[in-house]
């Protein structure tokens, strides 16, 4: 949290050096200041802020993958006479434990086409997933937790 604080003041502090508050020279700020907090991060110990950034940008493109190749899916299951869906309610296992994981898990499946989260166990270790299109069962649960879950946590925590 130190580090993203910086990085908005350090970004702040550019556009003020600029004498120009606009969007494209708050996110030229806001790159100088990643870099800049990128190479005073270790000196203050752990490093938590760089890692934790590329983390999340290696799933922000990661979902994005997945997003287009599901639209891709739907879309050419539409355009083509015959349907290839085959529907099923999955149980996942989840590594996930607090509300917030759970819920940004839930809410990116969701923006997938082709699966919908349906609820959670009331011990909140099963999450129930309604997809469109499985081949496998087992493949797709570790598609969901190779793939979606483990990115996730891994920016998150």
């Amino acid at each position: 949290m130190r580090g993203f604080l910086l990085n908005v003041l350090l970004a702040l502090v550019w556009t003020m050096a600029v004498g120009r508050f606009t969007f494209p020279q708050l996110l030229l700020g806001f790159v100088l200041g990643f870099i800049i907090v990128a190479i005073i991060e270790p000196l203050w110990g752990s490093p938590r802020y760089f890692p934790r950034i590329t983390q999340g940008l290696r799933f922000v493109l990661f979902f994005f993958r997945e997003l287009v190749l599901s639209n891709l899916r739907i879309a050419y299951d539409v355009v083509t006479p015959r349907l290839q869906a085959r529907p099923q309610i999955i149980a996942i296992p989840l590594e996930a434990r607090t509300d917030t994981e759970i819920t940004l898990l839930a809410n990116f499946l969701t923006l997938t086409p082709g699966t919908l989260p349906l609820d959670v166990s009331a011990d909140r270790r099963v999450l129930y997933v309604h997809a469109m299109y499985v081949d496998d069962h087992d493949r797709f649960i570790e598609e969901i937790k190779r793939g979606m879950e483990a990115r996730l946590l891994e920016a998150l925590r």
